[in-house]
């Protein structure tokens, strides 16, 4: 969609407005935390994808200002990176934990949810309110989003552990806390092969 154009005053007030880069979401708890959580979570096969939509997990909802969950997360997670008066990202450097890739252009760039919407929707989210779900889908709290590579997130899908894993193997270990943190706070099932393969990536840390 074609954007207006704004006096450069408007866009360097906004610019200085900004909040600085945390280059990072917030951390998951440690080894031991993980280990405990993931003995607690509730083991249950993955239920169907009957009554799926992505539109059931309202996202990129405003944060503040002309600023989404994706604008903000694009910010927190880059480096010097500037937006226009829209909040979109014109500019910046961005690491993708994944892969390791580095871009300079957003449209390189996925916000990933840590645990996907269609697994957590096999996992007990089908039984919440669009409320829960549009909490879930823009969660700046814990480590549910992440800036990664577009097409290293669309190979990941819908995913669990048991079925995909990060191409760095030196993320293993950040993947499976923060995995766990997410299934945890959010009372959501894992199967056994998903529980096995956290366990699995715990050994890394």
């Amino acid at each position: 969609m074609r954007r207006l154009a704004v006096p450069a005053a408007l866009a360097a007030a906004f610019l200085a407005a900004a909040p600085a880069a945390s280059a990072e979401p917030p951390p998951p708890p440690g080894e031991a935390e993980a280990a405990q959580r993931l003995a607690g979570l509730t083991i249950a096969a993955e239920g169907s994808m009957t009554g799926y939509s992505r539109q059931k997990f309202p996202h990129w909802i405003t944060v503040s200002g002309t600023c989404n969950t994706r604008e903000t997360v694009l910010k927190r997670d880059g480096d010097n990176v500037q937006a226009d008066a829209q909040c979109a990202a014109v500019s910046g450097t961005w690491t993708s934990p994944y892969d390791g890739g580095r871009w300079t252009k957003a449209s390189d760039l996925d916000i990933d949810h840590m645990v996907p919407l269609a697994q957590a929707w096999r996992s007990g989210a089908d039984r919440w309110t669009t409320d829960r779900r549009r909490q879930f889908a823009n969660d700046l709290t814990s480590s549910q989003l992440w800036t990664v590579t577009d097409n290293v997130n669309q190979a990941k899908g819908d995913k669990d552990p048991a079925q995909w894993k990060p191409p760095l193997t030196s993320f293993y270990c950040t993947y499976a806390r923060s995995w766990i943190d997410v299934k945890h706070r959010y009372g959501l099932t894992v199967d056994q092969a998903e529980k096995s393969a956290l366990a699995e990536l715990l050994q890394t840390c």
